[in-house]
């Protein structure tokens, strides 16, 4: 655990333009700009290495005066604005939770979380989510896709499957959702890729998981569907795993998930 942690420490000092080593011969102006860097920086690789399942303030929803398991809290992240975050149980032993957020920042321990990338089929990035984790990965995630075997010319993850890749000390896992005027049956389409995530997620021992709301961008599925669609299909994995993330980019999308997830999950 600890060499893994030391790996995804320098590929991020690496990424963000400290020097691969510093030889005895480095001159004190050299060694003065990597102090500086470092001190500048030294407060984003804390927010990328703090674990997000960690709560600050809760306040339970007012539901009719009756007990629910479902409650919102808020979060600082890093110095940005505040990440609402919605706690609902799937199981005595499981929890769903819902944020506002970037997902390319999710992180909870570097060894049994994984992240899910709405790819396409290539899986070599393109727009949207698929492009923000691509680029906040680096080339180290499309070397790791290069290795994914086509199952056929151009194609290595077919609608409606799921591929996973290692990332540092970390995983992500790639799944197509539908093109929702496009493929026949979307509604199959879009629950296989959320269960077969999960099942590649449980086969690697996988115990948080993060999604962001697979085909709602330009794949064009209604939001209300597509949430009915996740929180149901995450809930028949509902004693796999300790946490289900949503990480939602968007205030409609997020407040569309929170409502279904209340819908669907209130005791």
């Amino acid at each position: 655990m600890a060499t893994l942690l030391g790996l995804r420490s320098r590929l991020l000092f690496i990424r963000l333009g400290f020097p691969n080593s510093l030889s005895c011969s480095s001159s004190p102006r050299n060694l003065r700009r990597t102090r500086r860097t470092f001190h500048h920086h030294h407060r984003r690789l804390r927010t990328l290495a703090r674990p997000i399942s960690k709560m600050e303030q809760s306040t339970d929803l007012a539901n009719g005066g009756e007990s629910s398991s479902a409650r919102v809290s808020t979060m600082s992240n890093g110095g940005d604005a505040d990440h609402r975050i919605g706690h609902f149980l799937l199981s005595p032993s499981s929890a769903l939770k819902i944020q506002k957020g970037d997902i390319t920042r999710w992180f909870v321990d570097g060894s049994s979380d994984a992240i899910v990338n709405p790819a396409n089929e290539l899986m070599l990035g393109g727009g949207g989510a698929d492009g923000a984790i691509h680029r906040a990965a680096g080339p180290e995630l499309r070397a790791a896709c290069h290795n994914v075997q086509e199952v056929r010319p151009g194609i290595r993850c077919p609608t409606g499957e799921a591929r996973i890749t290692p990332l540092h000390a970390s995983h992500v896992i790639h799944t197509v959702g539908p093109i929702y005027d496009v493929d026949p049956n979307p509604e199959a389409s879009l629950r296989s890729a959320y269960r077969n995530s999960l099942r590649v997620a449980k086969e690697n021992n996988i115990q948080y998981i993060a999604f962001p709301a697979i085909s709602c961008g330009v794949f064009g599925y209604p939001f209300d569907e597509a949430a009915m669609m996740a929180i149901s299909t995450v809930r028949e994995f509902a004693n796999d795993f300790q946490e289900v993330h949503f990480v939602l980019f968007a205030d409609d999308i997020y407040n569309v998930w929170l409502n279904k997830a209340n819908e669907l999950l209130h005791d």
